[in-house]
C-alpha cells in the first residue's frame, strides 16, 4: 500500500494541515505518557525544515461534540513546544474567525495547534461542512495519525476532498511499510502471538492471518474460548459462548492450513481480579479450578511460546497474556516481551498492554517496529482497508 508521502510534496512556503493523533492519557490535567507526540516530531521537524507553516489537528478523548474544558489541548500544546524548542499557538477553536487569527499570528514558519477536534459533532460524523472549514486552513493536507485511519471522520477523510495536495507523514508511512510486510512478504517462520481479553475482538485478524503465519499462539482471556470449545473446564474465566463454534472453525481452518495454533497448557488462576487475591498455577484443565478464573499464563506455557517467537524470523504481537496492569498477574506478558525482543528476524508489536510490556522490560529498542495504532493496526492486519489511508492518493 503504496502512498503519496510528504517526501513527494512541495512545501516550501506552505501551509500545512497536519493530521496527528494527540490523544494522549492526562491526569490532573497533566500529560502521563507524551509518547505519541514524540511519534509525529520528525514528521513536524521536516515540516518546517522544508519551509512550511504548521497547523497541526488531533482529538483527545471522547467529548462527544461538545466543549469540555478537561479535554483542552492546550497541555499538548505546551508539551508540543517543548519537544520543538518553537513557540506553539493554541487556537482557541478548530475553525472559525478566531483560529484564522491564530493561524495569522503564528506566521510563516509557525506552529498553530488547532482545539479539540471532538469538540465538534461534525469531526465524528464527517460532515461535509466541518471537513470544508478545516480544508480551507492551509493549501497541502498530510496525515499522520495512524492511530485514527481506522476512523472515517473529517479530519480523517472529508478533509483531502477539499485541500489541493496530501499525502502521509512519515509515521503513517512507517506504519504501512512495517505492517504491509507482514501481510505482503513475511520472512518466516512467522509467528503471531494474540493475547487480550475477546475473540470477539480478533476473530477477523485470526482468520486472515492463518493463511499467512506458520503458528498462531493465543494466550489472553480470548484464549478461554477456545479452551472451552475443546471441552476443558476454566472456571469462572472469560468466555464467549456465542463464539464457541467459531473457534472450533478456526482451529479446523488452522489444522487444514498446516499452521501450528497453540493455547495456553498451564495457568495462574485467582479467586478474583484483584492485587491481594489469593492465586496458584493450574494445569488447563484441572477441575481444582472451581470457581477460580485464569488470569495469565503459567511458566511452562511461557516456555513453550518463547521457543517460536525467539526462533521466528517475522513476528507480530498484539495483546497481553494476562492482567497485566496487576504486576502479579503480568509474569506472562513481561516473559513474551523478553522472548519477542530475542528475536532476530522482524518484530512488530502493537496494543496498549503489548508495548506498555516492551517498556516496561526495556526492550524498545530491540523491536523493529511499535505500532501506535491499537485499532488501526487490527482492522489492517484483518486485511480491511483503512479509511484514513484508501483516501490518500497512491504514490
Amino acid at each position: 500500500m503504496s502512498k503519496r508521502s510528504i517526501q513527494d510534496l512541495d512545501l516550501d512556503g506552505r501551509r500545512v494541515l497536519v493530521r496527528v493523533d494527540f490523544n494522549v492519557p492526562l491526569l490532573d490535567g497533566e500529560i502521563v505518557d507524551d509518547t505519541r507526540i514524540r511519534a509525529t516530531l520528525p514528521t513536524l521537524r521536516l515540516l518546517l525544515k522544508r519551509g512550511a507553516s504548521l497547523v497541526v489537528a488531533s482529538h483527545l478523548g471522547r467529548p462527544k461534540g461538545r466543549v469540555v474544558s478537561k479535554l483542552s489541548l492546550e497541555p499538548v500544546a505546551e508539551r508540543l513546544s517543548h519537544l520543538l524548542s518553537q513557540a506553539v499557538v493554541l487556537a482557541p477553536d478548530s475553525i472559525g474567525p478566531a483560529t484564522d487569527q491564530a493561524i495569522a499570528s503564528a506566521g510563516p514558519g509557525g506552529i498553530t495547534l488547532l482545539e479539540n477536534l471532538r469538540f465538534h459533532e461534525g469531526e465524528e460524523s464527517n460532515d461535509p461542512s466541518f471537513a470544508h472549514a478545516l480544508g480551507s486552513l492551509a493549501n497541502v493536507y498530510v496525515n499522520d495519525a495512524f492511530g485514527a485511519a481506522h476512523r472515517a471522520h473529517a479530519s480523517t477523510t472529508g478533509v483531502v476532498r477539499f485541500v489541493p495536495n496530501s499525502g502521509t507523514g512519515l509515521l503513517m508511512a512507517s506504519e504501512l511499510k512495517h505492517l504491509g510486510a507482514l501481510l505482503d512478504s513475511p520472512e518466516r517462520p512467522f509467528v503471531a502471538l494474540l493475547g487480550g481479553a475477546k475473540v470477539s475482538e480478533k476473530v477477523e485478524v485470526i482468520a486472515n492471518l492463518l493463511d499467512k503465519v506458520d503458528s498462531l499462539l493465543i494466550g489472553g482471556a480470548m484464549a478461554y474460548t477456545f479452551l472451552k470449545a475443546r471441552g476443558l473446564e476454566v472456571g469462572r474465566s472469560l468466555v464467549e459462548s456465542s463464539l464457541l463454534e467459531t473457534a472450533k472453525q478456526l482451529e479446523r481452518t488452522a489444522a487444514k492450513q498446516n499452521v501450528r495454533l497453540m493455547l495456553p497448557c498451564d495457568h495462574i488462576v485467582a479467586n478474583s481480579l484483584s492485587a491481594d487475591s489469593k492465586h496458584k498455577e493450574l494445569k488447563i484443565g484441572d477441575p481444582a479450578i472451581g470457581k477460580k478464573l485464569g488470569v495469565d499464563i503459567g511458566l511452562t506455557t511461557m516456555k513453550l511460546f518463547a521457543q517460536p517467537l525467539e526462533t521466528a524470523r517475522t513476528v507480530v504481537w498484539n495483546g497481553p497474556m494476562g492482567v497485566f496492569e496487576i504486576d502479579a498477574f503480568g509474569a506472562g506478558t513481561v516473559a513474551m516481551a523478553n522472548a519477542v525482543a530475542k528475536c532476530q528476524g522482524r518484530t512488530v508489536v502493537g496494543g496498549g498492554d503489548s508495548v506498555a510490556a516492551v517498556k516496561k522490560v526495556g526492550v524498545s529498542e530491540q523491536i523493529t517496529h511499535i505500532s501506535t495504532g491499537g485499532g488501526a493496526s487490527l482492522e489492517f492486519l484483518a486485511g480491511n482497508a483503512l479509511p484514513g489511508v484508501s483516501v490518500l492518493p497512491d504514490a
